[in-house]
């Protein structure tokens, strides 16, 4: 299949193009990790046995399959098999709590589970809902082995063409209370997000490194597009900055998508400059906010062009900065992608002029059909312009400067961004509460060099003899890795408005430069490589 054909096409399914690229391809290599390569006529006749065992377990066509397991051939597999038996993908976030896993799983409905040994292990004081069958694919004893259950070489699945608007995956954003929100996109979505990226110097040649978790958007949005262009995909189990670069070194990398305390890690190798990366055609961020002083320095010294990319896995609209074309707007996200449209609205919902700061909203063919069995929180996030066009609202607050790059100034809502991953303060306030020695709890983003932001929490202590760093250690127990807070400050009340919300700008005026939060902060893992 040719590659301006993918492009040019209004909408052709997944696994079709992945069939035509193994004719054409053969022994070429589609997947890889440490300790694994597949071919890509391998990878295609695999599919099919993956997906004729999914239909023989009853699967039905947009049915769920639940996937929890670290970054593996197997686990890319095992995506790309649900989509080829017209289930759909739903990839468990792994790094949050075993019972937030477990309430993921719930929601999606999903009635098998394919997952690792290390996944299994941290939900083992757990049961699972009723009726999951459990899938090792690492083949260990976390489940039915995989290699045998899979169904026997040369099996075909029944054929279940998609339409464009059925569902395609299901992106988890969880936190520890409540249910997790499902994010539904389509297959013409991910159909949307390949058209847009394949012009970027994707196809045969492509290699591109997966070093952030398959969970996660930020990495589907350069998985999906390399096989779809026809590339090589190289998936890192955790990442590691050295590990990453000799990766690149070798495996000639020419595409990576990362996050931002990525790349602050990988220019921080004492002898980046000896690695070759010349065969790097782009570098990709996304996920959290990414330094003017950090994009200068990338551009300066590691070859290939550098964009910035700002969206919601949601969808809505999507804005792109050339940093490379535009080295005089890196303190902007760029302008929206063709095909996009953002506007900037008022708390009422008008529509304000360029210049004026106000609440983002998008519209493009990258939308999330809604929150997965959530139609009110679907309906939260929606936005009608005067003609009844549906659009997404964002979240942040921003606005377009005088050439229609847009800045982003704030957000609307109390999410935290840390390391590219999102947190709510509100989970992490809950466990904090969960205490008896806290009264109240407020928890805020706060500026951090090694993650972009980081969350401190405020407390007021019910028990003043009580010590707050136990308590921060007793929360951070029940938080999952991304989520940890990292430091901790006490007050005797919590600043409020007069009709008592918790004045969170206030402390993160008064907290965000403590020279306290540097030294009482705890040691993070990276949640690009947990």
């Amino acid at each position: 299949m040719r590659i301006e054909g993918i492009v040019e096409s209004e909408f052709t399914p997944l696994s079709d193009i992945l069939r035509a690229h193994a004719a054409r391809r053969g022994d070429a290599v589609a997947l890889a990790d440490e300790n694994r390569t597949v071919g890509w006529a391998e990878m295609d006749a695999l599919l099919d046995r993956i997906a004729t065992a999914l239909q023989r377990e009853g699967v039905q066509r947009h049915e769920p399959v639940a996937i929890a397991a670290m970054n593996a051939v197997t686990t890319g597999l095992a995506f790309l098999g649900a989509i080829r038996a017209g289930a759909v993908a739903a990839p468990l976030t792994s790094t949050a709590t075993p019972e937030t896993i477990i309430a993921m799983l719930e929601d999606s409905g999903s009635r098998v589970l394919l997952l690792d040994r290390e996944i299994s292990d941290r939900l083992a004081r757990l049961d699972l809902p009723a009726g999951v069958k459990r899938i090792a694919l690492d083949d260990s004893d976390a489940g039915e082995p995989f290699s045998a259950w899979m169904a026997e070489e040369g099996a075909m699945p029944e054929e279940r063409p998609p339409a464009p608007g059925d569902p395609f995956n299901i992106i988890y954003s969880s936190g520890t209370t409540g249910a997790p929100k499902g994010i539904v996109q389509s297959h013409k979505m991910r159909h949307e997000y390949a058209r847009r990226t394949i012009p970027a110097g994707y196809g045969d040649d492509t290699a591109v490194i997966c070093s952030t978790p398959l969970y996660s958007n930020t990495t589907l949005v350069s998985f999906l597009p390399a096989l779809t262009a026809g590339g090589k995909v190289v998936l890192m189990r955790k990442f590691d900055a050295r590990t990453f670069l000799d990766l690149s070194e070798r495996e000639r990398v020419t595409h990576a998508m990362l996050v931002p305390v990525q790349y602050r890690r990988i220019m921080e190798v004492p002898d980046f400059d000896r690695f070759d990366l010349s065969s790097y055609k782009l570098k990709s961020c996304t996920s959290a906010p990414f330094p003017a002083w950090l994009k200068a320095d990338v551009l300066k010294r590691w070859p290939g062009g550098l964009t910035d990319g700002y969206g919601m896995t949601e969808g809505g609209a999507t804005a792109i900065l050339l940093a490379h074309l535009h080295p005089d707007k890196l303190h902007t996200v760029g302008q929206p992608s063709p095909g996009h449209i953002i506007k900037i609205i008022d708390e009422d919902g008008n529509e304000l002029p360029q210049g004026e700061v106000g609440e983002i909203v998008g519209h493009s063919p990258i939308m999330m059909n809604g929150y997965h069995n959530k139609a009110d929180k679907t309906r939260e996030v929606e936005w009608y312009d005067a003609e009844g066009r549906r659009y997404i609202r964002h979240g942040d607050v921003g606005k377009f400067d005088e050439d229609g790059f847009l800045i982003l100034m704030d957000r609307a809502k109390d999410m935290i961004i840390s390391g590219g991953f999102n947190i709510y303060p509100s989970d992490l306030e809950a466990e904090l509460t969960r205490q008896s020695a806290v009264k109240e709890a407020a928890v805020v983003g706060v500026a951090s060099d090694a993650w972009g932001e980081t969350p401190l929490a405020v407390v007021v202590l019910a028990d003043p003899s009580a010590d707050p760093q136990a308590v921060l250690a007793e929360a951070n127990r029940h938080l999952g890795k991304t989520q940890r807070i990292s430091a901790i400050e006490v007050v005797d009340e919590l600043p409020r408005s007069p009709i008592g919300k918790v004045l969170k700008r206030e402390l993160r005026d008064r907290f965000g430069g403590n020279p306290i939060l540097a030294a009482t902060s705890l040691e993070k893992t990276s949640p690009a490589g947990a």
